[in-house]
């Protein structure tokens, strides 16, 4: 019988009984029940309930030290071992350990009776071992096992990757994920025949099986389903929707992981067996799978393309957006990439993250700077100088790419939308230039701007050797360095020059709670943040407290 199966994330890994066992220092052992080689828990849990059913998820270890017993404190009556036993097995436990201390000296023979009647294994624990120690060995059994499982799926994932590589990339890919499984994998075409397979030939019933999972998955919602054959383990994947390709596996056994080393191997036939798409698309498919697969961003990026002609992109922005009215939705976050000339588009939540390709030799201008003054844009997207700000000079019209402000000067304002940009980088300043966009976008905010610029150029600040300066920092702001809320909240109020509104508009606080912050950082800083000098120290040392 088909059984879809759509896990979010892979299980915890269980661990053997046997393992739990041959624990010298619990001292346990197996009184009656099956091989403890055969027997998986999945967890550990203590009870002292007659009916323990209601608290159980599957897979336990249940813990009882037999309190529940009326025998155990010498009062009259019977106690139903048989229902006790029968309601753990409904609820799934896996085992049960009994504590022989303090209120029992040796397990109740009736219990034992139960146990072998019903199958379940049952564990004795010595009065010198506590169910603490018991339940904290499990979990450090299930690490161990997570952990190696860990290991095995990215070994795996670097073997499909380089698969995928190879001049014959689907047969490559079917024979190692086989290989892993050491079983049977099969890529079906929509009408269900078999163009290729790999692996062990299993029997004709299995084969038929695997081969009406694959059509079950192709004619239902679900994209995933699994059954059992004859003691062989299927499962079938469909490669995106409605194109009707499915991968089938089939093997004797199933490990921890091997739905995630499949998932991964049916990503990449995906892709392989996609429809016909341009050599730009097919090249961000290939950076997206390099990315998830392990590849640094220095090497995914000349994939993305982006760029004119046929320089390669080496710089590029990171932009956070926000509609002025409403939230955003995919139509108008695809709607700012095209705008902003990059498909690169993230939505999520109430921002939108674009990753634009900067055009060769690009420099900061036109916008609000983030530091140190600049160039603000008008609510229609034109560009005015601030007082005290140099106006930016007017290029030769149409010097610059679609999206963009002035040649060079990176994206340019979009009407309903406030829009914070990072300083041009390269791939592996990614990271840096998301949170120098994330922070340009909440003092555009702030300060009611269409766009905001982070904006690097030479001071004081660079005359002292980042080093040193960093450790400046970090001695400084020891005191709130444990609480990272202080240090933002301290970063955003002197950024805007002490305004307890706009922090809060920039931060999506209450002013209030802004006033307790700043107060706070004082007291534990021990400054006046009223002294000029106090407040020029703390922000050379936040803008070299990147860590």
């Amino acid at each position: 019988m088909q059984e879809t199966a759509v896990p979010s994330a892979p299980p915890t890994p269980p661990v053997s009984l046997a393992a739990l066992l041959s624990r010298d220092d619990l001292g346990l052992r197996q009184i009656t029940g099956p091989p403890a080689g055969e027997v998986t828990i999945h967890g550990a849990h203590t009870s002292e309930m007659s009916d323990p059913y209601p608290y159980l998820l599957g897979g336990e270890l249940l813990l009882t030290a037999g309190v529940h017993i009326p025998e155990a404190a010498g009062r009259p009556g019977s106690f139903d071992f048989d229902g006790y036993v029968a309601r753990i097995v409904a609820a799934g436990g896996a085992a049960l350990g009994f504590g022989v201390a303090p209120v029992h000296d040796t397990v109740p023979a009736g219990l034992v009776a139960a146990c072998e009647g019903h199958g379940l294994p049952l564990v004795e624990v010595p009065p010198r071992t506590t169910f603490s120690g018991v339940a904290r060995a499990v979990w450090q059994l299930m690490a161990r096992a997570r952990l190696s499982e860990l290991r095995r799926i990215t070994e795996a994932q670097q073997g499909l990757a380089a698969a995928a590589s190879r001049p014959d990339p689907v047969p490559s890919v079917l024979r190692r994920l086989a290989g892993r499984l050491e079983g049977r994998a099969v890529l079906y075409g929509p009408e269900g025949a078999e163009i290729a397979a790999a692996g062990r030939e299993p029997g004709d019933e299995v084969r038929r099986a695997l081969a009406e999972l694959a059509r079950f998955v192709t004619g239902h919602p679900s994209s995933t389903a699994t059954d059992t054959v004859a003691g062989t383990r299927l499962a079938a994947y469909a490669l995106g929707p409605g194109r009707g390709f499915v991968l089938g596996v089939a093997a004797p056994h199933r490990e921890s992981g091997d739905h995630t080393i499949a998932s991964v191997a049916a990503v990449l036939l995906s892709l392989l067996t996609g429809e016909h798409q341009s050599g730009t698309g097919a090249a961000r498919s290939s950076a997206l799978v390099r990315l998830l697969l392990g590849a640094r961003r220095e090497e995914v990026a000349p994939l993305l393309g982006g760029g004119e002609g046929d320089g390669a992109v080496t710089r590029w922005y990171v932009v956070h957006a926000r509609p002025d009215t409403g939230a955003p939705d995919a139509v108008s976050a695809s709607a700012l990439g095209a705008a902003l000339g990059s498909p690169l588009v993230d939505a999520a939540d109430d921002v939108v993250r674009v990753l634009v390709p900067a055009p060769p030799q690009a420099e900061d201008g036109g916008g609000v700077r983030e530091r140190d003054g600049g160039v603000r844009p008008e609510g229609d997207g034109s560009v005015r100088p601030e007082a005290g700000a140099a106006a930016p000079r007017k290029p030769p019209a149409g010097s610059g790419p679609a999206g963009s402000g002035p040649a060079g000067s990176g994206p340019a304002a979009q009407p309903g939308w406030t829009l914070g940009v990072s300083a041009p980088v390269a791939p592996a300043e990614w990271p840096a230039a998301d949170a120098q966009a994330a922070r340009a976008l909440a003092r555009a905010r702030a300060t009611r701007s269409a766009l905001v610029r982070h904006a690097e150029r030479p001071g004081f600040a660079d005359l002292v050797p980042p080093g040193e300066a960093e450790a400046h920092a970090r001695a400084l702001l020891a005191p709130i360095g444990g609480v990272p809320a202080l240090a933002e909240t301290l970063r955003a109020w002197l950024s805007l020059h002490g305004s307890w509104d706009r922090t809060a508009v920039a931060l999506s606080v209450h002013r209030n709670t802004v006033r307790q912050r700043i107060a706070r950082c004082a007291a534990l800083l021990g400054a006046d943040l009223d002294d000029p000098d106090v407040r020029m120290e703390l922000w050379f040392a936040l803008r070299h407290l990147r860590g």
